[in-house]
C-alpha cells in the first residue's frame, strides 16, 4: 500500500540492429567484449549485411572505418555497435554507411550496409557487439540470451 506513490520502474529494449543469432556478450572472443569492459549488453552473429538503428536515438559517432557506430537513444542509454572483430583493420572496404554523427534516427533507419563475404573472407569473425557503454546508470542491463533474430526484435533490456 505504501508503495503506491513510487514511480514505476520502466524497462526500456534495445532492439537487434540485425538479423541472426543472439548470443551472450561472454561468447565474444574479444575480452573487450566479453568481460563487459565496455559496457554490457549482447550480441548478434549476423545472417545478412544490413544494420539498423536498434532504438530511436541520435548517432553520436559513426566511425571513419565504419565498423562500428554510437549512438544514445531517445531514453538515455549510450550504445555502441560494433560489427565484427578487428574489422577496423579493413579501413571501410566493404562497409557502406547510411548516417553520420547528429542524425536523428527512429528504430529500423538503415544505420551501415557491410559485405560480411568480404568480412569473412578476409579473415575477421562477423559476431557483433551491442553494449550500452553507460551501464552504470541503470538498474538492470540484461541480454535476451540465445535466440534467433531479425532485426528489431528485442534484444536488450534496460531498467
Amino acid at each position: 500500500m505504501f508503495n503506491l506513490f513510487r514511480k514505476k520502474e520502466k524497462n526500456n529494449v534495445i532492439g537487434s540492429p540485425v538479423k541472426g543469432k543472439a548470443v551472450p556478450l561472454k561468447e565474444v572472443s574479444d575480452p573487450t567484449f566479453a568481460e563487459e569492459m565496455l559496457g554490457k549488453g549482447a550480441a548478434v552473429i549476423p545472417e545478412d549485411g544490413k544494420f539498423y538503428a536498434p532504438a530511436d536515438g541520435e548517432i553520436g559517432m559513426v566511425f571513419d572505418t565504419l565498423h562500428a557506430v554510437s549512438m544514445t537513444t531517445d531514453f538515455g542509454a549510450e550504445i555502441l555497435i560494433h560489427i565484427g572483430l578487428d574489422t577496423v583493420k579493413m579501413k571501410g572496404e566493404g562497409f557502406t554507411g547510411h548516417v553520420k554523427a547528429g542524425d536523428h534516427v527512429k528504430k529500423g533507419d538503415l544505420l551501415l550496409e557491410v559485405d560480411l563475404e568480404k568480412v569473412k573472407a578476409a579473415g575477421y569473425d562477423t559476431i557483433t557487439p551491442v553494449l550500452v557503454c553507460n551501464t552504470p546508470d541503470y538498474a538492470s542491463v540484461e541480454g535476451i540470451g540465445s535466440a534467433q533474430v531479425n532485426a528489431g526484435d528485442d534484444l536488450i533490456i534496460v531498467s
